[in-house]
């Protein structure tokens, strides 16, 4: 019998030696083909119970967002501990008197009637999710990488596609789970955003009229001295337009832009995209992130802030905050559950209508020819977006050697229908840049979605699209 249980005889005795107790679990949820050899063995007093067992059928690909129950279907992780009283329900109830031999003589109060458990339908598609999951994995393998994570979300409603993280787990063999591998981390863990906080700093100076996209910004000669910190880009890029600053990750440009802006505007806009809040998101553990009160930034503060350093975010923070370029200046409210077809979704209005196609077209820029993002264009589809790359902080400094790298990003650029981000932890296998390691795995991604989601081409295919000599960003 030990056997059969997968336990020791030792175990086993042990769970047997309370003679107080009328009858003891010796294992729940046991494989029914284990269940038929122990009912053959005919040992008295060992009885058997039906009951059910939760299947989780999209496995370590969709593990961090469904989560899993216990052995009493209570959710303990993911959708199944967020939505676990609404998919419960409740057990009704009435109120009796009963005589000694326990029937019931008398009603003394209203009965309470049973409710049933809702059905939640999610919003991710299972073949995006999956093929999300295959190419981030691959990404890690490829590029010997701790981790890594990607989140694809519909740019008008707000619905989460995909979120996936590498390594898994099955939900349905938890014999040997850590803490690590149970982590959401496209949530649970937060960075600083580096250059992805570039095109905001810019669309806070559109709208505040400070700049436009043909403002000349001196970077020369690559270098800034703030203070007693020496600000760098990875080249001197000499007179950039404000759209070259996206287009080359200029960190010189960037933060020269937002002296021109106050700090609490700054502060403002970051808390309205959603930095430094808790996500509306139904999602235990979800990240608040960090964005230091305005009173208290230092001009050197204000400066890194341009360009996504002195902040922390999840992955999710950086590709919902990027709704307010997709979906014409307003940051929707991002959602797990589908979205009924034909509602008309609105959120709170951050940038104008102008300066978010103005930011797109920024981004496009950011990933064609000279950009920082090249490998992210896509066959058939315009894209748009921003790589990232940053160095891992240690304490209070940063380590040698060790990067995060990622890009975040949207198309079709005009309309967008969906906005990608994909972080990759520690690559060590020589590349190790965002343009270099993560816009890939944005480019496979978004090429699958949109033609799952039947969006028709919208540029012609060429046989060459992709120019491997990416310029380098600034972090």
């Amino acid at each position: 019998l030990a056997k059969l249980l997968d336990m020791s005889v030792a175990d086993l005795n042990a769970k047997l030696k309370d003679e107080e107790k009328n009858f003891v679990w010796l294992k729940r949820q046991v494989d029914e083909p284990v269940a038929k050899q122990i009912a053959e063995l005919k040992i008295a007093g060992i009885y058997q119970r039906r009951e059910y067992k939760r299947k989780y059928p999209e496995g370590a690909a969709a593990a961090h967002v469904v989560g899993f129950t216990n052995v009493e279907n209570k959710g303990i992780e993911g959708a199944e501990l967020s939505f676990d009283k609404a998919l419960i329900g409740r057990a009704g109830s009435r109120r009796v008197i009963k005589d000694r031999l326990g029937r019931v003589v008398e009603e003394v109060g209203d009965e309470v009637p049973p409710v049933d458990g809702q059905d939640i339908q999610l919003s991710i598609d299972s073949k995006v999710q999956f093929f999300a999951y295959q190419k981030l994995r691959d990404a890690v393998t490829t590029h010997k990488a701790k981790s890594g994570s990607v989140v694809v979300l519909d740019s008008q409603t707000g619905e989460v596609l995909a979120m996936a993280n590498y390594p898994s787990y099955d939900p349905g063999d938890r014999a040997d789970l850590s803490g690590p591998q149970l982590r959401n981390r496209a949530l649970t863990d937060t960075f600083e955003p580096g250059s992805t906080m570039k095109p905001i700093t810019v669309g806070m100076a559109l709208d505040a009229g400070k700049v436009t996209p043909k403002t000349l910004i001196n970077t020369s000669p690559g270098s800034y001295q703030l203070d007693k910190f020496t600000i760098r880009d990875t080249h001197n890029y000499g007179t950039l337009t404000v759209e070259g600053v996206i287009q080359k990750s200029s960190n010189v440009g960037a933060l020269k832009i937002a002296q021109r802006l106050t700090p609490h505007l700054m502060w403002d806009t970051y808390t309205a995209l959603g930095y430094g809040q808790k996500p509306e998101l139904m999602f235990p553990g979800a990240a608040i992130g960090r964005v230091r009160p305005w009173k208290s930034w230092k001009p050197v503060e204000q400066a890194t802030m341009a360009y996504g350093y002195g902040l922390s975010a999840s992955l999710f923070q950086m590709a919902h905050s990027y709704t307010a370029f997709a979906h014409d200046g307003e940051v929707i409210q991002a959602t797990l559950r589908k979205v009924p077809e034909g509602t008309s979704v609105h959120g709170v209005k951050v940038f104008t209508e102008p300066t978010a196609r103005e930011i797109r077209h920024m981004l496009q820029m950011a990933a064609g020819p000279g950009g920082t993002g090249q490998r992210a264009q896509t066959v058939g589809y315009s894209v748009g977006g921003k790589s990232g790359t940053a160095r891992k902080q240690v304490g209070k400094g940063y380590a040698s050697g060790k990067y995060r790298a990622w890009f975040t990003g949207m198309a079709p650029i005009d309309k967008p229908r969906i906005i990608v981000a994909v972080m990759v932890d520690e690559p060590s296998n020589g590349e190790f840049y965002g343009g270099a390691v993560a816009a890939p795995v944005f480019s496979e991604v978004v090429q699958q979605t949109l033609r799952l989601m039947g969006v028709q081409p919208d540029m012609a295919v060429k046989p060459e699209i992709v120019n491997n000599n990416n310029v380098e960003e600034s972090f």
